[in-house]
């Protein structure tokens, strides 16, 4: 099933799966057991982050599959508490010392805390830590045009991925495409929305009748063909194996359309505004 998920080369020339498994609140034996269901069923990125709390879950995962750990791609998240310098080092040292793992593939600022403003030297943190060794690749995650342009303008390295809210309800058009037009790939948190609502939604509902797929796979399909990456949690079985069973049909461009108007101005889940929200 993994050869069966195309991957997505980054601007850095790193290459991850097109879907990915979401980690929140997966943690001890449980956590560990859906994680491992995931990998053997196909799944090779892991989204995880230091808040989640979950990085020693991770990693008993990575140790208890039979998947070798260079086929992994396995992501975490540096928290708004530790974004100076020395303190983002120290943390990313910990992440990889609580998951016993030698280096994480993907490591994202969490949010970037602009009244904290920290976020320059957290970013150069995560650039020393890839010359170093300890990541493969570096991002972001609810960073802005400005917060992203700031961290070219002063340090000359662009994060290779930012992690956005982005969901039916949320498409986010106008940051993809500031994304697409700047070699910064889109990736996409909490991609069905958290929410029995829009898995109960009739417009979807048709869509998924036609391909006679369900409302979940016509989702995250639509996300494939936006070019963003998503990564929807699931601990069942059956479900993480039909949340990567998308690649065998395509959605026309009006129904990529009609999904993408059921867009809100207020279609944020928790109301996380970049521009004013702090993650600590």
């Amino acid at each position: 099933m993994s050869k069966s998920i195309p991957e997505v080369t980054l601007n850095d020339g790193f290459a991850i799966p097109a879907i990915g498994l979401g980690t929140f609140r997966l943690k001890g034996s449980e956590g560990v057991n859906a994680i491992t269901s995931a990998m053997d069923i196909g799944y090779r990125l892991i989204d995880s982050a230091y808040n989640y709390e979950n990085e020693g879950t991770i990693g008993e995962a990575v140790r208890r599959s039979s998947v070798p750990r260079q086929e992994l791609k396995i992501t975490s998240k540096l928290p708004g508490r530790y974004q100076t310098y020395d303190k983002a080092v120290s943390t990313i040292q910990e992440s990889l010392y609580r998951a016993n793992l030698e280096y994480y593939d993907l490591y994202l600022i969490h949010w970037p805390n602009p009244k904290q403003d920290h976020y320059v030297e957290a970013w150069q943190a995560l650039i020393d830590a890839k010359k170093w060794g300890l990541i493969r690749s570096i991002g972001v995650c609810n960073f802005l045009p400005e917060h992203l342009e700031r961290l070219e303008k002063e340090t000359g390295v662009k994060p290779s991925i930012n992690q956005i809210e982005l969901h039916p309800f949320f498409n986010q058009e106008t940051q993809r495409k500031w994304h697409e037009a700047n070699n910064i790939t889109t990736e996409s948190w909490s991609p069905l929305a958290r929410a029995n609502e829009v898995l109960e939604n009739e417009t979807i509902k048709k869509i998924a009748h036609i391909h006679d797929k369900t409302i979940s796979q016509v989702i995250l399909r639509w996300h494939y063909q936006l070019g963003a990456i998503s990564i929807p949690k699931s601990a069942s079985p059956n479900r993480q194996r039909e949340n990567i069973s998308i690649f065998d049909f395509s959605l026309s461009e009006e129904e990529m359309s009609t999904i993408a108007g059921l867009t809100r101005p207020d279609g944020r889940i928790n109301d996380q505004d970049p521009a004013v929200y702090e993650e600590f």
